[in-house]
């Protein structure tokens, strides 16, 4: 059954269905590759009723128009310790914590060096930025300004275990809406992991 069909169900039921979607997406850490992305696809597939979306897959580094499809990207964990002990920027808690493609590291530094690696919006204090680096290889954190200006001097433990997969593949999937109309709508969605879902 198709939990998200407005002609088969009142508003309230596709209502609450939309909510335990984005409810059952939302932690999912995701970016434009890897298994977060493949596991929203099937969750998405199975709440529509499963077989009516058409999964397809594209190898990194394949040349798409203007663009070039990046490594697949797959995180475990990622996180900081700060000098008295306290884990921050917890890539379980907020998956927007860590830098979208981030390399792996395993290092002690001190603040100094660490901010050359953090992101934070001075405008949007209370903000967690969404920063990307697909194509050039760095590692970084992003964590409302706030939290940034508490950071005091020291030696901080960075942690990132990522992988970058040159192997690897960027999927997506499409179904087609049959029409009795001769006009033709693309709808393009993105999963997002940021506070607007």
């Amino acid at each position: 059954m198709n939990k998200l069909d407005f002609r088969s169900q009142d508003f309230s039921q596709t209502g609450k269905a939309i909510y335990e979607l984005a409810c059952e997406l939302f932690p999912i850490p995701r970016s434009i590759t890897g298994q977060g992305f493949r596991a929203s696809l099937e969750i998405l597939n199975k709440t529509l009723g499963g077989g009516i979306l058409k999964f397809h897959s594209i190898k990194s580094g394949t040349k798409v128009f203007d663009w070039t499809v990046p490594d697949e990207w797959n995180v475990k964990e990622a996180y900081i310790i700060t000098p008295e002990g306290e884990k921050i920027c917890d890539f379980k808690k907020h998956n927007l914590h860590l830098l979208n493609y981030s390399e792996a590291i395993d290092q002690e530094i001190e603040l100094e060096e660490l901010q050359d690696h953090l992101y934070s919006i001075e405008e949007m204090p209370d903000a967690i930025p969404y920063v990307t680096s697909y194509y050039k290889r760095r590692w970084g954190f992003c964590l409302t300004h706030n939290e940034r200006k508490k950071l005091k001097k020291g030696k901080y433990r960075v942690y990132i275990d990522a992988k970058h997969d040159e192997n690897g593949f960027l999927d997506y999937a499409d179904f087609i809406l049959p029409s009795t109309q001769n006009s033709k709508i693309v709808k393009a969605l993105y999963f997002s992991t940021s506070e607007r879902l």
